[in-house]
């Protein structure tokens, strides 16, 4: 361990002892914090009942604080969470912002508005946080572990409640706009409230709109992101510009290293012989590979979104026990997704020996080698068309080469998101005498998407343009005929021409429509008579039903449903069309039972008990409970604890995905040319590269996995579906709230011990746990699911089959802290005009967040790493300490965001460069303050990453490709730089 590292763990133990001086940003204001912990984790509303499960809550000073439309960067940088999609996302983002509550996976938390589920985005399951309307916000109730026998299924890791204000009345405005010290990556976010009474008092409606719009930030613009690093080695880190490639094979994005092999000029070889073949020259030549293709600069840091959104919330008090209300909520949002120009990467093609465009030299090389592996008995029947009969390669041949490509006469390829959310929910809810509430609702909610894939190739297209010889008239003509256009690869930038390119370019179009309906209906209260003689208050009850139906579907145009990849060259996989859903009946039951109040040892001790019955179609039913034990032995101490059974239900995507193909991250094909040194002295190893389909003399020689992506066969076995997964959660800890301190005022402390462990968890195998198992371990279920083209997993056709099952568990385990108080300047001797100071903190220690897939196969562990299976990485330690000073009009405060140091997975040790290996622990300082003008305008302003720490640099290949970008974490990481914001709010 470093000395550095050693000031950070001691730094970190430091802050932890003295956390009794700190708070959470919502327990820090006031002591009645703690009354309102009932509004999330429990249906039961009375005052003065506790709830036994922790909470974490930010209230609305602090989400203003934090100068952001956006609901999913305030949670990201919460010590409970772990980065989902989000703005920092760019490929591999869905077009949408998630939570992902303590790394288990944005489908296993559950997020609720106002106490009620929200509609998903897709078939996926996860709600788009880009859909709250922040503006509006109250607070935010974030419930640690199982919340399945409240709210159902999903609540595997915990719930995240948003909370709007309730009967708004008057005017608010807000505007915020923000930049970042380069004067890029701009936010500007607008929001209007409007509010008012009924006349007679008995209605409130409130209608909000808002507005934002978020600039792109591509990683050309930091010098960080302006050249591909390679994990492996190194190259390229510390280089000044990209290090140009020999003359004559050059081309923008050319670059002679820390790039992808499908480039510009061609690269090629004859396909199943090898590396053979080689890359072409400007001047239509056939060498050995010369360059690579700089893939980064068009990629983005921030990713580019308009949002426009608007809400209404309306009450009427019918009768002096009814009252009637209403809730609208609507959102659309259009996101640019973009990645470096497409191409052809890795097809394999018939080409004619006397295509046109191969010039003689380059002719005359491919039939060279081919006729060398002929002879060798390497030249596989199946790649060589012999249309002269003659037994001998020749001009006058067919041959399949492997061609890669990259297309920039295209420009480059994007994804745009375009999504329609809506959500409306109407209902009665009133009191039975003096001692029961009931509740009664239905609610419709629906999501609509549009994606637009443009720039790409047309892999169909491209293939019958270079099947291509001379014409009578003695120029080049495609042998499909038709509207074909042949197509010059066979050269440097600029052969494929506008006409070219109208031909073999592409655009896929995806529509995607989810549809989620609830009815539902509760009672809560007590009666006076069911009371324990020892206790002061009487057992409380709450009971209801639910039903609820989901249903999604996903329309792909022709191009898109194209096998085995789509007719998108570098998409990834084909995409077909799924209709389904799920409905379920619900039955629920809670209480908590007072047992002792004002006696010896025993201030308050209640049990909390829950219970609730489902019955899903198709997925069979299933019963979830919770008992949990509250004790408060003397004034200001309270003990929790909290066991649980959740549950969640597989969505649609999971109950009814088509078998396609795609792309997942992998490290090594232990049977490539990247591992050739080892099986040359390894029989054993050579020996299971050839049981999976491979020729003695492909092993060792074939292309290893390209760019740290590997094809995939993916989808649902509809006669295998999978079963629910269910989840024991356990919470221990205490409360402590003296009032006996000097000096400070509403001190809090709390400590929660968690453990979640998930079985039979619905997933799919990682692609390099199937090679590694297959290879490593000889494991021949795991080599069953290995399909090999030519040799090797690159091609098109060829890749791992990772279907959705049920896996072994999943299980997170650690402590959580949150501690505060306050403070005025005048107790300390200061002025009274001086103000107080607020001060908070809300800490995670991780103990454990792993996984295994089956008991064959080791476990991956991910506390503390980042890679390949992990993603993100998972620190052992984060905290966020705020420090506040109110005085008067005026505001002024910081936040430290510490992350801890952490590692890359052991698996990938070996294969990466020393200094990629570790990150070091990162600490963040932001700066805000504010300044009421008087009662109706507020000026705030606000600077993140204040001393500007620059992104850890670990290059390209380290971890899931929607994870590590820009040779960094984007989303772990602060990688813009200090980020300036200024705000003004108008009331009355």
């Amino acid at each position: 361990m470093t000395t550095k590292s050693m000031r950070q763990r001691l730094l970190a133990s430091s802050m932890i002892c003295g956390a009794a001086l700190m708070a959470t940003q919502a327990q820090a204001q006031s002591t009645s914090v703690v009354q309102e912990v009932v509004v999330t984790g429990s249906r039961i509303q009375t005052p003065g009942i506790q709830s036994a499960s922790p909470i974490v809550t930010i209230n609305a000073e602090a989400i203003r604080q934090q100068q952001t439309p956006e609901a999913e960067k305030i949670l990201r940088i919460l010590p409970t969470a772990v980065p989902g999609d989000g703005d920092a996302v760019n490929n591999g983002t869905a077009g949408v912002t998630t939570v992902n509550l303590r790394g288990m996976g944005s489908q296993r938390n559950l997020v609720l508005l106002n106490g009620k589920r929200m509609t998903p985005y897709n078939i996926n399951g996860a709600v788009d946080l880009s859909q709250i309307p922040t503006a509006l916000l109250e607070r935010v109730d974030i419930i640690t572990g199982g919340a399945s026998a409240v709210y159902g299924s999903d609540a595997i890791s915990g719930a995240v409640n948003f909370i709007t204000k309730s009967n708004f009345e008057g005017f608010e405005a807000d505007a915020n706009y923000s930049q970042t010290g380069e004067g890029d990556g701009k936010i500007v976010s607008t929001a209007f409230t409007v509010g008012a009474n009924s006349g007679d008092g008995r209605g409130n409606a409130v209608v909000s709109v808002n507005y934002s719009k978020r600039d792109g930030v591509l990683f050309a613009a930091r010098p960080l992101g302006q050249l591909g690093i390679v994990t492996a080695n190194g190259a390229n880190l510390g280089a000044s510009a990209p290090p140009a490639p020999p003359a004559g094979c050059g081309g923008p994005g050319s670059v002679a290293s820390g790039g992808s092999t499908t480039t510009v000029p061609t690269r090629t070889q004859i396909t199943g012989v090898g590396t053979t073949a080689g890359q072409f020259r400007d001047d239509g030549s056939l060498g050995s590979n010369c360059s690579v293709f700089n893939f980064n600069p068009f990629n983005y840091y921030q990713t580019p979104q308009e949002r426009w959104g608007g809400s209404a919330f309306a009450n009427y008090q019918v009768t002096d026990n009814v009252e009637a209300y209403a809730n609208l909520l609507y959102s659309k949002t259009e996101v640019r997704q973009q990645i470096a120009p497409s191409g052809i990467f890795g097809n394999s093609f018939f080409v004619p020996l006397g295509n046109p465009y191969l010039q003689a030299s380059a002719r005359n090389t491919l039939i060279t080698q081919a006729n060398a592996a002929r002879v060798a008995g390497s030249l596989p029947a199946a790649n060589w068309r012999d249309l002269n009969a003659n037994g001998v390669v020749d001009a006058s041949d067919d041959i399949s080469l492997v061609i890669r490509r990259r297309t920039g006469e295209l420009g480059e390829r994007s994804s745009t998101y375009q999504n329609n959310a809506f959500q409306f929910s109407a209902g009665v809810r009133g009191e039975l005498g003096d001692s029961w509430d009931w509740d009664a609702f239905v609610q419709q909610g629906q999501s609509d998407r549009v994606s637009i894939a443009a720039g790409y190739t047309n892999v169909t297209n491209f293939g019958n343009a270079l099947n291509a010889v001379t014409g009578p008239d003695g120029k080049p003509v495609c042998r499909s005929g038709g509207s074909c256009v042949p197509v010059n690869v066979f050269g440097g930038y600029g052969t494929i021409t506008p006409e070219m390119a109208s031909y073999v370019g592409a655009v896929g179009i995806e529509k995607q429509s989810y549809r989620q309906t609830i009815v539902g209906g509760s009672v809560s209260g007590y009666a006076d008579a069911i009371k324990i003689p020892t206790a002061a208050l009487p057992v409380q009850w709450s009971f209801g039903a639910e039903y609820r139906e989901e249903v999604g579907e996903t329309t792909p145009d022709e191009c898109l449903k194209l096998a085995p990849a789509s007719c998108l060259g570098g998409a990834g996989g084909n995409t077909l069309p799924i209709k389904g859903g799920f409905d379920v009946y619900e039955l629920f039951g809670e209480t908590i039972i007072p047992i002792f109040s004002d006696v010896a040892f025993a201030k308050s001790l209640e049990v909390e008990l829950a219970l609730r019955f489902s019955d899903y179609n198709p997925s069979g039913a299933n019963t979830t409970w919770k008992a949990g034990v509250n004790w408060e032995p003397v004034e200001g101490l309270r003990f929790r604890a909290m066991q649980q059974r959740a549950v969640r239900a597989p969505n649609v995507g999971e109950l009814a995905a088509p078998l396609v193909s795609g792309l997942r991250n992998a490290v090594l094909d232990p049977c490539s040319v990247a591992n050739a040194s080892v099986l040359a002295g390894n029989p054993t190893l050579r020996a299971r590269c050839i049981s999976t389909g491979m020729t003695a003399a492909q092993v060792g020689t074939v292309q290893d996995i390209v760019s740290g992506q590997i094809s995939t066969f993916e989808g649902t076995n509809l006669a295998l579906l999978p079963a629910p997964e269910s989840a024991d959660t356990t919470t221990v800890g205490f409360v402590w709230t003296p009032d006996y301190i000097p000096v400070v005022s509403r001190p809090y402390f709390s400590v929660d011990y968690y453990k979640i462990r998930v079985d039979d968890w619905i997933g799919t195998y990682q692609a390099q746990e199937v090679l590694d198992a297959c290879y490593d371990g000889g494991v021949a279920e795991q080599c069953s699911k290995i399909v090999r083209i030519n040799g090797d997993l690159a091609s098109p056709a060829a890749g791992i089959q990772l279907f959705v099952q049920n896996l072994d568990y999943l299980e997170t385990e650690g402590v959580e802290l949150s501690a505060g108080f306050s403070l005025g300047l005048d107790d300390v001797g200061g002025d009274e005009s001086w103000g107080r100071l607020q001060f908070s903190l809300n800490a995670n220690y991780y103990m454990v967040n792993e996984s295994r897939s089956d008991p064959t196969l080791p476990k991956i562990e991910c506390v503390g790493y980042y890679g390949t299976s992990c993603g993100n990485p998972t620190h052992q330690l984060r905290w966020v300490q705020r420090t506040n000073w109110e005085s008067g009009p005026f505001s002024l405060g910081y936040q430290w965001r510490y992350q801890d140091e952490v590692s890359i997975e052991e698996t990938q040790k070996s294969g990466t460069f020393p200094q990629f290996q570790s990150i070091e622990a990162y600490n963040y300082v932001d700066l805000f303050g504010s300044w009421a003008i008087n009662d109706a305008y507020r000026l705030s302003a606000s600077v993140k990453n204040v001393f500007e720490e620059e992104p850890p640099i670990i290059g390209n290949e380290a971890a899931t490709t929607s994870a590590n970008s820009g040779n960094t974490l984007p989303s772990n990481y602060d990688t813009l730089g200090r980020v300036f914001a200024v705000g003004l709010n108008v009331r009355f």
